[in-house]
């Protein structure tokens, strides 16, 4: 990450101004051999706290996250250069240059985005910045809930008054 660039595009007046994409510093993350990918945060950025834009790049051979699904957040893809496979419930969609596609909030269909070619492919990602939501990962079984801040086995499910005397 280069440390010469700014951390926002606020002015000494306070105000958030234009901006060009290049002075936003790439961040990354990476998990094992598969999981993988850069980004740049443009809302956050730009002064947005409710509304997530990151121009994201995934190298070939990678996917950026777990295949997941959100309860109460919407997300978008614009794809910019390149190609990917979108795993969409059951079905995989070549997406390429012009590609767009929406995740309503509460579309029990996961999804997530694996690079099959040999080029890096880039694009934007537009979603909601839901402090509540709760995200499923059917493939792991695993269910995050974001306001606490933590994860959860979906199989360890609990009926109402289990545990509690009568």
């Amino acid at each position: 990450m280069n440390e010469d660039k700014k951390t926002s595009s606020i002015n000494a007046e306070g105000i958030y101004e234009p901006f060009m994409v290049e002075d936003v510093a790439w961040d990354s993350h990476a998990h094992g051999e598969r999981y993988g990918m850069r980004y740049r945060q443009l809302g956050e950025f730009g002064g947005c706290k409710n509304v997530g834009v990151c121009m994201e790049e995934l190298a070939p051979g990678k996917q950026g996250c777990p295949n997941h699904y959100h309860h109460l957040e919407e997300e978008q893809v614009y794809v910019i250069e390149g190609s990917l496979t979108l795993r969409l419930g059951d079905k995989n969609y070549v997406m390429t240059p012009g590609s767009y596609v929406v995740f309503p909030a509460g579309q029990k269909a996961g999804h997530n985005l694996y690079n099959h070619t040999d080029a890096t492919c880039r694009y934007l990602v537009i979603g909601e910045r839901n402090p509540h939501d709760v995200i499923v990962y059917p493939d792991s079984n695993r269910i995050s809930v974001r306001l606490a801040g933590e994860g959860y086995n979906k199989g360890a499910t609990m009926d109402y008054w289990e545990g509690l005397p009568e």
